[in-house]
């Protein structure tokens, strides 16, 4: 698989890495219902086997088991393993599962010392920080005393790089004032492209390299979503709670789907294929996150690394997509 340039940090990523927030499994607020382990640690073998060199994790996905898990399969594969992208600010208090949000320094310097611990490595390639801000809730310190904490950590040798998830262009250029952003993870989809009109632009031009989540939408534009199915999602699932996934929306998101798998059957590809293909096509993307917990997923996925949509593709597909309400 072809590797891009990512940003200015000198890493050489594939277009698409595994993301492993689903692998965290259920039983919290943004959980995807019971998760196989060993699955999770075939799938993420599987990856590194057809060339994807990174995977993205945080500890906040299932409370600290994604990472644990991500750390078992490092284990496994030795020499082998792949670049280990990571995150921080979302904590929650020992014992408990309410998930806060804190850029104070101190929280920053254990969330880090925590991860280490937990993937098993000396050094993380990339801590990014979660959220600037995590919705309505109150935070604990400030994106100035957080991002000054993970530069020392990068002096430090505790990480080798610094970047952001979640920020806006004012958020980047705050913490810029400090030490340089030199990656942004922000969502993108054809269901979700507010990041097109500023901060992709703003990232292009100033060679911030930019991993994308939730290219098929928390997997609704991955051509196996059915009604039935999400109906039956289990209760600590997420998505159950998302309008994407329900009426009067999901209808129109289905169409959207239907027309990703025409265009995909005239490359002999997926729905899904189509749609992170998609995301790839805009030149500030360098890589898009694809979770998978299953190795089979993988070996479904992989095509859209080197899937060339045409201009027709592009225009039939985005004729498809449901008009904002």
């Amino acid at each position: 698989m072809k590797r891009r340039p990512f940003g200015k940090t000198g890493l050489e990523i594939s277009p698409i890495g595994l993301g492993s927030w689903a692998i965290g499994g259920g039983d919290y607020a943004f959980g995807w219902g019971a998760q196989d382990d060993a699955e999770s640690i075939a799938a993420i073998e599987r990856a590194v086997d057809l060339g994807i060199n990174w995977v993205d994790t945080a500890p906040v996905y299932g409370l600290g088991r994604s990472e644990e898990v991500v750390g078992r399969a490092l284990r496994h594969l030795g020499s082998r393993r792949p670049l280990v992208f990571t995150k921080c600010s979302l904590v929650w208090p020992e014992g408990k599962r309410d998930i806060h949000h804190n850029l104070e320094a101190a929280s920053i310097r254990r969330e880090v010392e925590d991860s280490l611990r937990r993937l098993g490595v000396e050094t993380i390639d990339l801590m990014q920080v979660h959220w600037p801000r995590f919705f309505d809730a109150p935070t604990a310190g400030s994106i100035e005393e957080g991002w000054t904490e993970l530069a020392a950590l990068k002096k430090e040798g505790k990480v080798r790089h610094i970047g952001v998830s979640n920020f806006k262009v004012e958020d980047m250029e705050r913490a810029s004032a400090i030490a340089p952003v030199e990656t942004l993870q922000p969502p993108y989809s054809l269901l979700r492209r507010g990041i097109e009109a500023e901060t992709l632009p703003y990232c292009l031009s100033h060679q911030t390299g930019v991993i994308v989540y939730s290219p098929m939408q928390a997997g609704l534009l991955s051509g196996k979503m059915t009604a039935a199915r999400i109906a039956a999602f289990p209760d600590d699932d997420w998505r159950r709670r998302t309008p994407e996934f329900l009426e009067p929306r999901l209808s129109k998101n289905m169409a959207l789907v239907e027309g990703l798998r025409q265009a995909g059957a005239r490359h002999g590809k997926s729905p899904g294929e189509v749609a992170v293909a998609w995301v790839l096509r805009n030149p500030a993307v360098t890589a898009a996150i694809v979770g998978f917990r299953r190795p089979q997923q993988v070996d479904e996925m992989v095509g859209a690394a080197d899937l060339q949509l045409t201009d027709a593709d592009v225009h039939e597909i985005e004729a498809a997509v449901p008009k904002p309400q």
